[in-house]
């Protein structure tokens, strides 16, 4: 009786270390995973869901350390249930430091921009959108476009082989094929403006076209800016793309 009284409680120390390894993975796997809904939803900032996600990586690597640790000392006693436990902790944590990690190291790779346009010398302007966003839509000048440039060189004024009035009915129809939100409409002037959620935070970008006459033929443009941050980790250049990808297949 004693025996199994002892055996038990040996068991029962046996899986402090594992179990302490998988609900520390656990909070940092949930930390990371709530960080953009939640800020999405309002319950935070979208800076509190940053550092969610920072805090989500240290956490992460700590815990995949702990798990590493437990997995070998059950193996060493060979306690197949904490070696189990360990293995699940040790995935968790290297799941909630490596997507951040990944996110990093992408985000390294843009350019520390926002505002994307197919026209650096005359980019088109927003109208009802600036209104909206009161302190209005500046362009960075030719930092943002050098930058751009060396970054996106094959974003570039879409020729379109139709006529304007044409291009336009495409245009508008193109963007709400894509879910975006189609704040006003101008075809006298040519121009459309929208707006685009991301999908984790939920950041609202905006975006305008712009088509110009030019002969039986006719020339469009598009800008797509963020509403907060300084780098926009190349969604607005992948935006852009999308656009003009499905507005031309085969279009580069």
């Amino acid at each position: 009786m004693e025996q199994e009284q002892n055996k038990t409680s040996v068991r029962s120390t046996a899986m402090v270390l594992p179990l302490f390894a998988v609900a520390c993975a656990a909070f940092a796997f949930l930390l990371l995973f709530s960080s953009g809904p939640g800020a999405r939803l309002n319950a935070w900032t979208f800076r509190t869901g940053f550092a969610m996600i920072q805090s989500a990586g240290y956490i992460g690597l700590g815990c995949a350390v702990v798990a590493l640790a437990s997995s070998v000392i059950s193996a060493r006693k060979r306690h197949y249930r904490g070696i189990f436990v360990s293995l699940i902790a040790l995935i968790l944590a290297l799941i909630s430091f490596g997507i951040p990690l990944y996110w990093k190291v992408q985000a390294q790779s843009y350019p520390r921009i926002h505002d994307i346009s197919t026209d650096l010398n005359n980019p088109p302007r927003f109208v009802a959108i600036s209104t909206l966003r009161r302190a209005g839509v500046r362009y960075g000048g030719i930092d943002v476009a050098t930058q751009q440039m060396k970054a996106y060189p094959e974003l570039k004024t879409m020729v379109m082989a139709v006529p304007a009035n044409e291009a336009y009915k495409i245009a508008l129809l193109t963007a709400r094929d894509l879910g975006w939100d189609i704040v006003a409409e101008r075809p006298a002037e040519g121009t459309i403006e929208a707006t685009d959620m991301t999908r984790w935070f939920g950041f609202k970008d905006d975006i305008v076209i712009r088509i110009v006459p030019a002969g039986d033929r006719s020339l469009l443009d598009i800008r797509s800016v963020s509403r907060v941050g300084i780098s926009d980790v190349g969604t607005n250049a992948k935006r852009v793309r999308a656009f003009m990808a499905k507005i031309a297949p085969g279009h580069k």
